[in-house]
């Protein structure tokens, strides 16, 4: 149970601060821009690695576990547990965000006043299309993955360097992504947001089948390249 916990609390803090960084930190002129929500999302799962990386693995993304079980590196029973985990995690780090924008009505969440709050939320774009968002999910979740299972490789990988690499590669993706859709890359940090959104939902397909999608690819390439 201990990991299922550690699993939650990562994904809670994940979705709390580094999506907290759009609503809460982008101020009035959003300031912090792609560039800085980008490298928030990528500080945040560094530190995280290196709290939680020893108890649980910190996973944090349905795709990175799925990945892990198509390694071989996890059972069924633990990928179900640590999916259900994020999943709430991330409800619980989406509940505080929108427990802010109930707060403060005249703040400018986002950049934005009023009541039109989307936390963050993946959703298409202004000029984005839902195969342009398939596609780059799709690629940069694979990217991602591939970092993840190449850094930690018990054999080939960099021990205690291996956090900044995956800070690092979360960062870069969230950067080109971001004005895509808002860079999921992460299931649970979609499904989080979506549910204090309902006009979120109807993307909600593609922030799943992207990612998986590139998690089973990176995957498979992975186990070709170790050989």
């Amino acid at each position: 149970m201990k990991k299922y916990f550690a699993e939650c609390i990562g994904t809670m803090f994940l979705v709390l601060l580094a999506c907290g960084s759009a609503v809460l930190a982008a101020g009035a002129n959003g300031a912090l821009g792609a560039l800085g929500v980008g490298l928030c999302f990528g500080l945040v799962l560094l530190c995280l690695a290196y709290c939680l990386g020893n108890i649980s693995g910190c996973h944090v993304n349905p795709a990175v576990s799925f990945a892990m079980l198509v390694s071989g590196k996890m059972s069924g029973k633990d990928f179900c547990g640590y999916v259900i985990a994020q999943l709430i995690g991330a409800t619980i780090g989406a509940g505080f965000l929108y427990a802010f924008t109930q707060m403060g009505p005249d703040f400018a969440f986002g950049g934005n006043t009023g009541a039109d709050y989307h936390l963050a939320t993946n959703v298409l774009q202004p000029g984005a299309t839902a195969p342009m968002a398939l596609l780059a999910e799709f690629l940069l979740t694979f990217f991602f993955v591939l970092v993840i299972l190449g850094v930690t490789d018990e054999e080939k990988g960099y021990g205690s360097f291996a956090g900044i690499a995956i800070g690092l590669a979360l960062g870069l993706v969230n950067i080109v992504g971001i004005p895509v859709d808002n860079c999921s890359v992460n299931p649970a940090r979609s499904f989080g947001p979506a549910v204090f959104n309902c006009a979120a939902w109807g993307d909600f397909w593609i922030m799943v089948v992207g990612p998986l999608a590139g998690a089973l690819v990176a995957a498979l390439c992975w186990k070709a390249l170790r050989k």
